[in-house]
């Protein structure tokens, strides 16, 4: 038989030939679609559990803030003598034996549990309606009210550390980087000398010249406050500005200032990002560092740090004082610390295999 004729009359089917080991074998090829890159981000931001519940807490104290101090009838200022060391009182929670107004109080002769609202010999005390949830201080005044009035100010300091950060600290770090030489070599000295100076001896020397208050406390953050975004930013600049695109954007004629801000910004814009949540925490504790040692904001008004301290000198006979403040900014600290994370995670993934 010639071999043509053999070749006609075989015929392959599909199932003559098995892959042997088929089923250790497995399927890589997929299609995924397109994507930006700040989608990619965000989707990588929203699979940080972390993160996603520091922003939400950022937002409801943030809420909080805003409409909290109109919630009663009480301001921040407002004294109210014969209602002055009231324990925490909720509607609602007294009937269960919680926050209805008792606290136990440590004397020389042991611990005695009072109730202020309500007296003992059932006589009226005029404060049977009245209901303070955070409790109030030794003036009489609402802890509820000026727990949030000092959460403003946290706040404000850290809307005005982020603006520093981008207006100060980014331009002069970007500037430095790119120019280099002398420029640069002037411009870090001048950080070096101010970064030298204890941030408490220019706090000090400023209340010499102005009253204590937010406005010696911006001030501040404007002298010092700046230094760790610009070196941030200096860093990036060094490493960027020998790159391909930036000698194409010279090439054809680009301008300084147009290169710096237009082609070399939006290459760092996370790291720029990542660096400014990270310094929000540290101004916030510096204003409440400031005001626990007497320099922040006068009195009456209210800041988180002023609130922890004058309840730290009534801690032992009235502990609930010191509660609010110091939950509301032990949680709004590690809320930014914890978004800071998830968003350094979703810039730069390999930061967190560090």
């Amino acid at each position: 038989m010639s071999k043509d004729l053999i070749k006609q009359n075989i015929e392959f089917l599909e199932n003559d030939f098995e892959l042997i080991g088929k089923e250790n074998i497995s399927q890589v090829d997929k299609i995924y679609a397109s994507q930006s890159y700040w989608k990619d981000v965000f989707k990588r931001f929203n699979k940080n559990k972390g993160a996603i519940i520091g922003l939400i807490c950022i937002i409801l104290i943030t809420i909080m803030a805003i409409v909290g101090v109109g919630l009663n009838e009480h301001t921040y200022d407002s004294q109210i003598i014969a209602h002055q060391n009231l324990a925490p009182r909720i509607p609602g929670l007294e009937k269960l034996g919680i926050f209805d107004g008792s606290e136990t109080i440590n004397t020389s002769t042991g611990t005695v549990k009072v109730n202020k609202y309500v007296s003992e010999d059932g006589s009226t005390t005029g404060l049977e309606d009245v209901y303070y949830w955070f409790g109030t201080d030794i003036l009489g005044r609402d802890i509820f009210t000026r727990t949030w009035m000092g959460t403003r100010i946290s706040l404000y300091i850290a809307l005005v550390a982020v603006l520093i950060d981008m207006i100060f600290g980014l331009s002069y770090g970007l500037i430095s980087g790119y120019f280099g030489g002398a420029v640069d070599n002037a411009m870090q000295r001048f950080v070096e000398i101010l970064n030298g100076i204890p941030n408490l001896v220019i706090v000090t020397l400023l209340i010499i010249v102005l009253k204590p208050g937010l406005l010696t406390i911006t001030f501040s953050l404007m002298i010092t406050g700046w230094i760790g975004m610009s070196r941030i930013a200096r860093a990036q600049m060094l490493k960027l500005k020998e790159q391909e695109f930036v000698l194409a954007s010279r090439t054809l004629g680009a301008r300084d200032f147009f290169i710096i801000f237009r082609e070399i910004l939006p290459n760092i814009l996370g790291q720029i990002i990542t660096n400014t949540m990270f310094s929000i925490p540290n101004a916030i504790f510096t204003e409440a560092f400031l005001a626990f040692i007497g320099l922040g904001v006068p009195a009456p008004m209210a800041s988180l740090g002023s609130l922890i301290s004058d309840a730290f000198k009534s801690f032992t006979t009235h502990p609930y004082m010191i509660v609010a403040p110091i939950v509301v900014l032990a949680v709004l600290m590690l809320s930014f610390n914890l978004l800071a994370d998830g968003i350094r995670d979703a810039f730069d993934p390999k930061m967190k295999e560090m």
